[in-house]
């Protein structure tokens, strides 16, 4: 694979577009690779009619802006975060709710800003992945690297569907891809699972979330990965929760269900 430069110093703050509404608690959410704050859409009014909710398109993605080559480590993501929040939110804290990446980088905040979140809810979230799903996504790497994002992206995401999952989503998912500039798509996958410093894969990925002290609610599909991570979080009022016959986007599979799920476990903190 090729070895990308990353410092967020020299490549500078992005310029998020973000959208607040809604009254109560805040909560923050963070979308997943290749995707957008849009992914959100089942969710916010029933969040919204509870909290003040921050729906935020990440760099690279959406309408955000797209820094060029070597801009895309999850250190990047934070410091966008991180300048947001100072800017528009000082002084604020927030329940952030991450799907996939966004997941990693909602952890990756709490536990370097500890005094802005207050918990973290982690959908299908880019954390706790085998030693073998990890070489799964060497392959993915390597094939993003030789070949056309448009095309390895949408064929990854097939094998992360439901059968249920409806086809007018995979097609939104896939033609969501073919829009966005292809270093994007490449330099934000590998970060999450290799190299120093990644906390989506094996023991590292392990010793990073029982470091968390804050709340955290885990929802994955796969019961091994369920199991396994169960007894890494020291908060009490932490889950784990598996959820079987769903896709990886379990929000939009299942957008009720995991509606009352976050909001009732929210509630009770």
């Amino acid at each position: 694979m090729t070895t990308v430069e990353s410092d967020p110093a020299r490549h500078g703050v992005a310029r998020l577009f973000c959208t607040e509404s809604g009254t109560g608690s805040n909560i923050l959410l963070l979308h997943g690779w290749t995707c957008d704050s849009h992914d959100w859409s089942w969710q916010l009014p029933a969040l919204e009619a509870r909290h003040r909710v921050v729906a935020v398109d990440l760099r690279g993605h959406g309408r955000s802006d797209v820094p060029a080559s070597g801009g895309y480590s999850p250190d990047h993501y934070l410091s966008d975060l991180e300048s947001l929040l100072a800017t528009r939110h000082a002084g604020q804290t927030f329940v952030v709710i991450g799907h996939s990446m966004g997941a990693q980088i909602a952890a990756r905040l709490a536990a370097k800003r500890p005094d802005l979140v207050t918990a973290v809810v982690s959908v299908d979230g880019a954390l706790g992945f085998s030693p073998e799903a990890a070489s799964f996504f060497l392959k993915t790497a390597e094939a993003l690297e030789a070949g056309d994002p448009a095309t390895v992206v949408p064929a990854l995401f097939e094998t992360a569907y439901h059968p249920s999952t409806a086809p007018a989503f995979r097609r939104w998912h896939a033609r969501r891809v073919q829009g966005m500039a292809a270093h994007v798509i490449r330099e934000s996958f590998a970060p999450l699972f290799f190299g120093a410093g990644q906390v989506g894969a094996g023991d590292a990925s392990e010793i990073f979330l029982r470091g968390i002290r804050q709340p955290f609610f885990h929802l994955c599909r796969d019961p091994e990965q369920g199991s396994r991570m169960s007894s890494w979080f020291s908060n009490p009022r932490s889950r784990v929760e598996t959820w079987p016959e769903v896709g990886h986007w379990i929000m939009q599979d299942r957008p009720d269900a995991l509606n009352a799920a976050i909001t009732d476990w929210i509630a009770a903190l």
